[in-house]
């Protein structure tokens, strides 16, 4: 059998946090910081750099929180981050069960930095229900650019017409479609298996 491959992406697919705040919801409650001051002075200066691969998320991360709050350390903000951040579809992680057990690969295509990609491989154990995964800090460069889903590709030995992908941004799919993958946009309402059909996407 041709192989063939499921790319699955994580925020807001595999892991969907139930508060609309997602992880930093209650961040000020917990540890005394605005998530909208952590935005201005980390995420929106910093976090190209870190998530391509330009610059690590502690040499960043570290002095933000010493402007921010002295006393909260970049181990504190990123276990409470990662901790927070990694409630996992089990429906779905059933479903790629099934899929992988029929001879499909299944592969998580995602925009993490280095930390968060290992957690999610090591700590959440994801490498015992994956065949691998293909991030932006790795590759230097995310979705919804040609390049992502082209070195992804390369990464896996996989023609494009031999993947599915799911996500919950249409341009991420629109970007993968416009490379020849079938894609499907992740909404959470629907299963796998019928958005597969929706597609006409057979695993033989």
């Amino acid at each position: 059998m041709r192989r063939k491959a499921i790319m699955v992406d994580v925020d807001g697919v595999l892991i969907a946090h139930p508060d609309a705040g997602g992880w930093s919801a209650n961040l000020e409650r917990d540890l005394g910081i605005s998530a909208a001051a952590l935005q201005r002075d980390f995420f929106e200066p910093h976090w190209d750099d870190v998530v391509h691969g330009r610059a690590t998320l502690r040499e960043r991360l570290t002095p933000a929180l010493g402007a921010l709050s002295p006393s909260v350390t970049a181990d504190c903000l990123i276990d409470y981050w990662f901790g927070n951040d990694a409630h996992i579809d089990a429906r779905l992680l059933d479903e790629l069960a099934i899929l992988r057990s029929q001879g499909v690969e299944v592969h998580l295509a995602t925009v993490q930095e280095h930390e968060r990609a290992r957690y999610l491989w090591e700590r959440l154990d994801l490498r015992s229900k994956f065949d691998g995964i293909h991030y932006a800090a790795a590759l230097g460069c995310s979705k919804p650019a040609a390049r992502f889903y082209r070195a992804v590709e390369a990464e896996t030995d996989l023609e494009a017409e031999a993947i599915f992908f799911i996500d919950d941004s249409a341009a991420n799919v629109a970007g993968a479609r416009a490379c020849g993958w079938t894609g499907a946009l992740w909404t959470g309402r629907e299963t796998l298996a019928a958005l597969m059909l929706q597609q006409q996407w057979r695993v033989r």
